[in-house]
């Protein structure tokens, strides 16, 4: 059980009003055992009867060094590690971490591996945001939403399974394409989760939408204006709630982005609600994107061919003894990358996901450093949540969707 240090008065001086000091106000602890922080995040709450004064996050309990333990391996055997980072998008976290690799070494990556990047991505942009629907909604005390969220997740989990043998950490993308093609019943089966789908959405908007309860409990609660937002670093649909129409999707496009026709859903309230409404837009916007990668999926190659970075095909390793060399170098001594940075990202469930990433002339990188959307979200939450009620706090928390994962790394 994390050890929680005692603080000293002059510590907290600078966090806590005047007001706190002279016993006017409580000093509470939420967190960091709190199903309603969503991780082991410790919030200082500083209340005024149930009313929030100030609200200082306390990260670090799930701290695990990946990106000082992704120093110690080869650019592909760190692939796995991010997997780790934020465990909802493992599909992303591997897709800006090849891009930085790609970037780094000038890889290419054939077509018909780019569609199918944006595919898998986007179902786990969905599977994502239905862990969000689900646990946002149990913690305004709706059941229900959470069981049926948890019923589409487990139709991506299993479209995940078949294509990189693990339900969530695949690390199905690989430096140059993917780990290996999509199965022959991938595309049916991807096609058979976009008719249902849409349905289930309804579904969840006829239980949310325009229940009283819930707008009650969501809207005018954690406002923060456009411009705000900017300041505050804020991204993905946390910042698309406030107003600016900002998508890395749209603004730089990667991975093909740039040939498929989609909206980027905002609203101007900055709200709860309005963060609500924002992600329920992204389902759709995320199913029109695959229906276009899957009209337009190109055959051919599934990883790029240069073989000075991406092993040799395993049909080859028992026919030719250089395919086997070769195989057994990339493995056990990885590749060298020349000594240059590069700064990549792409657009998580989140938010923006980027990773700087730099090499030295070795086979390992001399730094990774990751800019992960929950971290930079997380800040703004003492803005949100002052002056607002302590059960207004568990609904900010949730609308901000933040996985600790990302936060602590």
């Amino acid at each position: 059980m994390p050890q929680i240090e005692e603080v000293s008065v002059d510590q907290i001086k600078h966090l806590v009003s005047e007001r706190a000091l002279e016993g006017e106000t409580i000093l509470l602890n939420m967190g960091p055992q709190h199903p309603s922080t969503h991780g082991v995040l410790r919030l200082l709450l500083e209340l005024d009867g149930e009313t929030v004064v100030n609200c200082i996050p306390d990260i670090g309990y799930l701290h695990t060094g990946i990106e000082k333990n992704m120093e110690a391996k080869t650019y592909e055997k760190a692939a796995v590690m991010t997997d780790r980072l934020d465990y909802l998008n493992t599909m992303g976290n591997n897709l800006v971490y090849c891009m930085a690799i790609e970037k780094l070494v000038d890889l290419d990556v054939p077509p018909r591996a780019q569609a199918v990047r944006v595919v898998m991505a986007e179902l786990q942009r969905i599977a994502s945001h239905l862990v969000w629907l689900g646990t946002h909604a149990l913690d305004l005390a709706a059941m229900s939403v959470f069981l049926y969220c948890f019923r589409e997740r487990e139709m991506i989990l299993d479209i995940i399974e078949m294509c990189g043998g693990q339900r969530m950490m695949a690390t199905y993308f690989r430096p140059g394409g993917l780990w290996r093609d999509v199965p022959p019943e991938w595309e049916d089966t991807v096609r058979n989760f976009l008719k249902i789908f849409p349905d289930r959405v309804a579904q969840y908007e006829r239980l949310l939408t325009n229940n009283p309860l819930f707008k009650d409990r969501t809207q005018g609660i954690g406002v923060i204006s456009g411009e705000d937002a900017l300041r505050w670093g804020l991204t993905g649909p946390t910042l698309r709630a406030s107003g600016p129409a900002i998508d890395l999707r749209k603004l730089r496009p990667y991975s093909g982005y740039e040939q498929y026709d989609f909206e980027v859903p905002t609203h101007t309230d900055g709200d709860v609600y309005a963060r609500y409404l924002v992600r329920m837009q992204e389902f759709h916007e995320s199913m029109k994107i695959i229906r276009q990668a899957l009209d337009t999926l190109p055959s051919g190659p599934f990883r790029s061919s240069n073989h000075k970075f991406v092993p040799p095909p395993r049909s080859e390793i028992g026919v030719s003894m250089e395919a086997l060399i070769h195989h057994f170098k990339l493995w056990t001594e990885g590749f060298p990358a020349p000594k240059e940075s590069v700064y990549v990202a792409a657009e998580s469930p989140r938010g923006e996901l980027g990773v700087y990433l730099e090499g030295d002339g070795g086979p390992k990188p001399y730094r990774v450093h990751w800019r992960t959307p929950s971290f930079i979200n997380l800040q703004a939450l003492p803005v949100l949540a002052k002056g607002h009620m302590v059960a207004d706090l568990v609904a900010i928390i949730g609308s901000i969707d933040i996985v600790l994962g990302d936060v602590d790394r």
